[in-house]
C-alpha cells in the first residue's frame, strides 16, 4: 500500500469529537489513578549476575594493614624486648615458616659500629652539658629573643629583572604591614611588582602556618592598643601585638641568562639577561614595641651633656714642660 502524499487528504481521515464525545473523553480521563499500595505491585525482574556480584562484594571497604618494622631490623629485637612480646619466628614472604634459624642481632656486635669509642661520646656529651648552661644558667639576649619573638625568612625564586629595578621596590615596602606592602604592589606601576606581590602573599602564608604569626584574632592574644614610635621617628599605632610586619628587605643577584639581539647584515649580538631575587624577614608588631620601649629607656637614662664636666684637674706643673 503507497503512503498518502496528499497532506489535506491526510487530515480529512483524523477522528473528529463531537460534543458528547469530547464530555465522554473528559470524564475518562478526569478519573484518579489508584493509589500506590492498593493493587497489585508488579515485582522487578531478577538479575541473576547482579545478585551474584551482590553476593560476593564484601560488605565495607578493605581494612589496611598497618605498618610494622622488618623482621630483619636492628630495632625489632629492642622493641619486642621493651613491649613484652615474644621474638617472632623467621617466615617467607608468603607468609610460611620457611624453618631457617632466625638472624639474632647481637649487641656488642651493634655497639662496635653504633658506639665505636663510648669514652668519646661520653666527653663530648659532658662538653655539650656544660656548654648549655655557662654563663650560671644565663641565657643570652640573642637566644632570649629567638626564644620569645617570632620571625620568617623568605627568599623568592630569581626575578627576570635587574638589581637596579628591583632595590627601589625593596625599599618602598621596608618597615611596612605585609598587608600594606602588598596592596602597594598591587598598584604599582612597575612590571616586576606583580611578582613581587605574589612572594609577599607567599612569605605571609608560610608564616601564619610554620611560625603562627598573625593569630592575635583569633586565639585572643592581640593586647591593647598602643602608640609607639618607629626607628625612623615615625608614631604609629599598633593595635595587634601579633600584626606582621616587613623588618628587612633586600635584593640578591641571580645568575645571567642569555638572549639574541638580531642586528642589521644578518648578525646576531647575545645579550646578558639579569635576574635578582627578594629576600624579607618578616616579624611581629610585638618586636617593634619591645625596640620603642627600648630606646625610651635609653632617653631617660641618658645623662645631661654639660660644657665643662666637674672633674679633678690633673698634672699641673710650677713651670712650661717645653
Amino acid at each position: 500500500m503507497k503512503p498518502l502524499s496528499n497532506p489535506s487528504f491526510a487530515l480529512c481521515l483524523r477522528p473528529s469529537f463531537n460534543h458528547g464525545s469530547r464530555r465522554a473523553f473528559a470524564a475518562n480521563s478526569s478519573r484518579q489513578l489508584p493509589e500506590r499500595g492498593e493493587g497489585p505491585t508488579p515485582k522487578a525482574p531478577s538479575n541473576p549476575l547482579l545478585d551474584n556480584y551482590l553476593k560476593r562484594k564484601p560488605a565495607g571497604p578493605p581494612r589496611l594493614a598497618r605498618g610494622d618494622l622488618a623482621p630483619s631490623s636492628i630495632f625489632e629485637q629492642d622493641r619486642q624486648r621493651r613491649e613484652g612480646e615474644p621474638s617472632a619466628p623467621s617466615t617467607t614472604p608468603t607468609g610460611e615458616d620457611d624453618g631457617s634459624p632466625k638472624r639474632v642481632h647481637d649487641p656488642a656486635a651493634l655497639a662496635a659500629v653504633l658506639d665505636p669509642d663510648p669514652s668519646s661520646r661520653l666527653r663530648w656529651e659532658r662538653k655539650k652539658t656544660i656548654r648549655s648552661i655557662r654563663h650560671r644558667g644565663r641565657i643570652p639576649r640573642t637566644l632570649m629573643l629567638k626564644r620569645t619573638e617570632r620571625e620568617s625568612l623568605s627568599k623568592s625564586h630569581f626575578f627576570k629583572t635587574s638589581i637596579k629595578k628591583l632595590s627601589p621596590l625593596a625599599r618602598q615596602i621596608a618597615g611596612k604591614s605585609i598587608e600594606d606592602a602588598i596592596s602597594q604592589m598591587r598598584f604599582s606601576r612597575k612590571k616586576v611588582s606583580q611578582d613581587v606581590g605574589e612572594h609577599l602573599e607567599a612569605a605571609r602564608n608560610r608564616a601564619i602556618v610554620a611560625r603562627g604569626m598573625g593569630l592575635g584574632e583569633a586565639e585572643g592574644t592581640k593586647g591593647e592598643p598602643v602608640v609607639i614610635e618607629t626607628k625612623e621617628g615615625k608614631r604609629k599605632v599598633v593595635e595587634d601585638r601579633t600584626g606582621i610586619y616587613i623588618d628587612q628587605a633586600w635584593v640578591g643577584r641571580g645568575p645571567y641568562g642569555q638572549g639574541l639581539d638580531y642586528r642589521a647584515r644578518g648578525r646576531i649580538h647575545l645579550l646578558r639577561l639579569p635576574t635578582t631575587s627578594l629576600s624579607v624577614v618578616l616579624k611581629e608588631e610585638a618586636t617593634r614595641v619591645r625596640q620603642h620601649e627600648e630606646r625610651q629607656e635609653k632617653r631617660r637614662n641618658r645623662k645631661l651633656w654639660v660644657q665643662l664636666p666637674d672633674r679633678p684637674v690633673t698634672a699641673q706643673h710650677p713651670y712650661y714642660t717645653w
